[in-house]
């Protein structure tokens, strides 16, 4: 009778699945109070009922003491002084025991009453308390929202601004409501294991105790009990010990930053706005969307179902994705999505440009001023292309500051571009004759590389070059890199020698243009490697395809002159063993993020310690 665990990303998503298992708790929550109300209520029954059983016994035995013998004669035979006696041996006894009973009474509110009501009002309490201020953040922010998204793009930038800045504001307050009223939630289900258990195992164990009728039913307890006790510390001490890490990840969840960083790998799925024909005119109808990448297949839920019709979910089949124009639509975050379902285009709206951002990157989405004329190839003329480039940039640009961390206007890129690749005369442009900005030229280059269709350093040896880079040791990881390097095909190790021996040369100048190759590294690594599928472990990898283009700039005389086989025989054998590999091909695919984390830092700290 379990029910989903409430993950705080999801309160970041607020999903309807994630609405239907916090229902699934709140109704939990009112069955573990009404429970509670009606142990308290019994709980006094019974504690009255067993206080004035004990006054009964009480007067009784007070009866009893009272009462006196009269015997005939002015002497008594023993015999007749123990019956004489043996009232006040009886109401002396009572007297003891009921006054462990009345003991048992007086504590009895201390031991089961107090910590229920106590976990009552306090626990499910605040717990209703988060419920209340969730139920009111969330109704202010997608209030706020729904004005916000039916604001006309044509008004100030000003104006537009501040409304991101205070949807932003209550959508973070909405979050740390969510996330407060998911920890709180955990805090109760976790808590009332032992903290409803344990008043009433005590309150329980004193009656058995002290009732002298039920001795032998409390020793038959007595294993049961010690079990249960077990249990309940063992439940007790686990929830000592994460209590602490769960506040923590907490409090790290409401940060901005995590925010942000949860943007980059969390499922995409989220509310979006299409814009429908009906029989009066067009109309935006909100969905919650779920986007299968595998299949390109779009899931839309609708949230807004009429009262006489119950609307299933739409599934739609992707073909394309492009970015609406601001001036060609009245609406903000806007794309388009050609389906094979429909005849013309769909129209989104997204929260925000981030948001719209994200859908399209995940569906693949294109940039509508920027199209080429040219198919990417590793050719003659790519090339040429390349060489011109670099002869350009190192003539113009080598000293300048940001050299290729800063990005050329998209428009003057294309027409480089399609100027070069131009089919009817490729290659016969002279990038001298025109005084190119060298941003333009350099986001030119890396455009090229970025479009291949197989990335220069290719997916087959992707794994291999990222299992590389996780070594601990360096020499070993320069071994199987500069290795690898030579299993790439020909024409793809000419032109990464081409361009790396650029970017040594670049990376001379960083005193004057700060692009050391440890910055040089990120901004090419995406470049020259990617992995087959954009998932999230390729996402992660990103750093490790950064340490191998950097350690290709900081090795270059090593890794481009020295034989593969020589080189690779010698920093194998250390003291005359042979290593073990780096990574096994089990071991690539259980690598965990805190062993990436591991690695990376010991990985940087070899490079630091090298250089």
């Amino acid at each position: 009778m379990g029910h989903p665990p409430l993950e705080f990303s999801d309160c970041y998503l607020d999903s309807p699945d994630f609405r239907e298992t916090l229902k699934c708790y709140e109704v939990e929550l009112d069955r573990t109070s009404k429970f509670l109300k009606e142990v308290i209520k019994d709980g006094n029954s019974v504690i009255n009922s067993i206080k004035a059983y004990s006054l009964a016994v009480q007067k009784f035995s007070q009866t009893l003491s009272v009462f006196q013998f009269d015997f005939i004669g002015d002497s008594l035979t023993d015999d007749e002084i123990n019956i004489a006696q043996s009232f006040q041996e009886f109401a002396g006894l009572l007297q003891e025991v009921e006054h462990d009973r009345m003991m048992l009474v007086q504590n009895a509110s201390d031991l089961l009453i107090k910590p229920l009501e106590k976990f009552r009002k306090e626990q499910i309490g605040a717990t209703k308390e988060k419920r209340k201020k969730f139920e009111k953040e969330s109704e202010k922010y997608y209030s706020q929202l729904d004005k916000h998204l039916n604001l006309s793009a044509k008004k100030k930038e000003s104006q537009l601004q501040e409304a991101d800045e205070l949807v932003e504001k209550e959508r973070l307050n909405f979050y740390e409501s969510s996330v407060e009223y998911v920890y709180q939630i955990h805090q109760v289900q976790d808590r009332k294991k032992f903290d409803v258990v344990e008043p009433v195992l005590a309150f329980l164990h004193s009656v058995l105790t002290l009732n002298n009728l039920t001795v032998e039913m409390t020793q038959d307890f007595m294993p049961y009990k010690q079990e249960l006790q077990l249990s309940l510390q063992n439940t007790r001490n686990h929830y000592e010990s994460t209590c602490e890490e769960l506040e923590e990840l907490m409090k790290r969840m409401k940060h901005r930053s995590q925010v942000c960083k949860m943007q980059s790998f969390l499922p995409m799925e989220g509310y979006l706005y299409c814009q429908e024909k009906w029989a009066l005119g067009m109309t935006w109808v909100k969905y919650y969307c779920k986007y299968h990448k595998d299949g390109r297949l779009m899931v839309m839920v609708p949230c807004e179902q009429k009262p006489t019709v119950k609307q299933g979910p739409t599934q739609l089949t992707l073909r394309s994705c492009i970015r609406r124009k601001t001036e060609s639509i009245d609406k903000r975050f806007c794309f388009d999505v050609e389906t094979i379902e429909r005849n013309g285009p769909v129209t989104f709206q997204a929260l925000s440009e981030g948001d719209r951002k994200l859908w399209m990157e995940a569906m693949d989405g294109k940039e509508p001023p920027f199209s080429l004329l040219f198919a990417v190839e590793l050719n003659e003329i790519g090339f040429k292309f390349v060489r011109k480039c670099i002869n350009y940039v190192e003539a113009k640009g080598a000293t300048q500051e940001g050299v290729y961390r800063t990005v050329g206007s998209n428009i003057q890129v294309q027409k480089l571009l399609n100027a070069f690749f131009d089919p009817s005369n490729p290659g016969d442009v002279d990038l001298h004759s025109i005084d190119w900005d060298v941003k333009t030229v350099t986001s030119a280059l890396k455009f090229y590389l970025r479009s291949l269709s197989e990335p220069l350093m290719t997916h087959s040896l992707h794994r291999d070059l990222m299992c590389a880079a996780k070594s601990d040791n360096l020499d070993s990881r320069l071994s199987e890199i500069h290795s690898l390097v030579y299993k790439l095909p020909e024409k793809s190790r000419e032109m990464l020698e081409m361009l790396i021996k650029h970017l040594v040369n670049v990376c001379s100048h960083s005193d004057e243009n700060l692009m050391t190759p440890s910055n040089m590294a990120v901004i090419f690594g995406p470049t020259l490697m990617r992995a087959k599928e954009e998932t999230v472990a390729a996402m992660l990898d990103i750093k490790f395809q950064n340490i191998v283009v950097e350690i290709l700039i900081e090795e270059h005389k090593k890794v481009h002159k020295t034989s593969s086989h020589s080189f690779a025989d010698l920093s194998f054998w250390t003291e005359g063993k042979l290593r073990k590999p780096a990574c096994t091909q089990g071991e690539h695919a259980n690598y965990t993020e805190k062993g990436r984390a591991r690695i990376l830092t010991k990985s940087s700290n070899n490079l630091k310690s090298k250089r």
